[in-house]
């Protein structure tokens, strides 16, 4: 996404459809889905787990998943 704002959060909840439910790092909720680099990486999101989000500059609750954090 151009001009997307990247930030920190953590899993929260796995939703149906591929999507999560994340907590951001400034405490916002936000619905999220797999980058399809991600989706090619990543084995399985658990609750819990620490990512890197990319927020959508048109819609700021909702966003893609860049990476799984270690």
């Amino acid at each position: 996404m151009t001009g997307a704002n990247t930030t920190r959060g953590v899993i929260e909840a796995v939703l149906p459809r591929a999507l999560y439910r994340v907590r951001l790092d400034d405490g916002v909720g936000i619905t999220a889905s797999l980058a399809s680099k991600a989706r090619q990486v990543t084995v399985k999101l658990i609750p819990g787990d620490g990512v890197l989000v990319e927020l959508s500059p048109y819609d700021p609750t909702r966003g893609r998943i860049k990476e799984r954090l270690t």
